[in-house]
């Protein structure tokens, strides 16, 4: 099971999901995407929070009121952080996450320690944390299928725009060559003018003089 939040405390709304419990964990890590940006209690244990940015969007320029209520929603399903103040919370890009055979369930590190950035969340804000929980669905998403037909989509995105530019590369090279040959052209009319036959006086007939008279 997965629980779905959101928040609206920007525009369009973020969308949030939780893992239920630790083996859901592994399937969230296994099938993310690349716009998730995945949240934890640090050096305690806690919930897997997920959210789902827009593509384009930077991890690392969300804005600041979204960010308080991951914090705080990733506060609130950590059993022991929940009953503390000061308790940071860590986020990273989905791709940064690293898992091996070694590890728990549920268990990850990172590839680069140098993209985790922290929060620190003062003490529980329960408007906050009922205003998420008024939002929560819950699903049994097939989370295998859900990446794939993602994938697909931007495989099908990606070649479309590949033809888009092709036939925009073929447009402007078909451009340069008129250009081109207007270019290597454009003085051919100045020697077409008069038929060459009528402008040699050397095959007049004798007569030519009267032409001037």
């Amino acid at each position: 099971m997965v629980y779905y939040f959101t928040s609206n405390t920007v525009s369009p709304a973020a969308f949030i999901y939780v893992g239920k419990d630790k083996v859901e964990n592994e399937e969230l890590i296994k099938f993310g995407w690349e716009e998730d940006v995945w949240f934890h209690v640090d050096k305690l244990s806690s919930a897997h929070i997920y959210l789902r940015m827009n593509e384009g969007d930077s991890w690392e320029a969300i804005p600041e009121p979204l960010l308080v209520d991951l914090g705080q929603l990733t506060k609130a399903n950590s059993i022991e952080g929940n009953k503390k103040d000061n308790v940071t919370v860590i986020y990273t890009p989905w791709s940064n996450l690293k898992k091996d055979g070694s590890m728990a369930v549920g268990q990850v590190s990172f590839k680069d320690p140098k993209k985790v950035k922290r929060i620190l969340v003062p003490q529980r804000e329960n408007p906050i944390v009922n205003r998420l929980n008024k939002t929560r669905v819950e699903k049994f998403p097939d989370l295998y299928t859900e990446r794939e037909e993602k994938l697909k989509a931007m495989r099908k995105r990606d070649h479309a725009a590949k033809l888009e530019r092709k036939k925009e590369e073929a447009r402007i090279a078909q451009e340069r060559k008129e250009k081109k040959w207007q270019k290597d052209h454009a003085y051919d009319e100045l020697f077409q003018g008069p038929d060459l036959e009528e402008a040699n006086n050397q095959n007049r007939g004798e007569d030519w003089e009267d032409d001037f008279m």
